[in-house]
């Protein structure tokens, strides 16, 4: 089955631009997803396993910084134009 997913990642510190920019690159280290982004969210799209196993990896790396916000909208199908 294949998804679409949007994320909007907060990093609550004053350095919150290099977290957000490693995260998308940790997402884009997956060939399989498509990665788009814009300045509200990262939208990825693929497989359903493929994706939520690459977004659950990347968040764990993600949350090694203390107090890291996700907000994760999932739908059941391939939303891309």
């Amino acid at each position: 089955m294949r998804i679409s997913v949007e994320l909007s990642y907060y990093p609550l510190n004053e350095e919150y631009k290099q977290p957000i920019l490693k995260f998308i690159s940790d997402l884009k280290q997956n060939n399989a997803l498509e990665v788009r982004t814009n300045t509200m969210s990262t939208q990825v799209f693929g497989e359903f396993d493929e994706v939520m196993s690459t977004i659950t990896g990347c968040i764990k790396n993600a949350f090694q910084l203390p107090h890291s916000v996700f907000v994760m909208k999932i739908i059941n199908s391939d939303l891309r134009n």
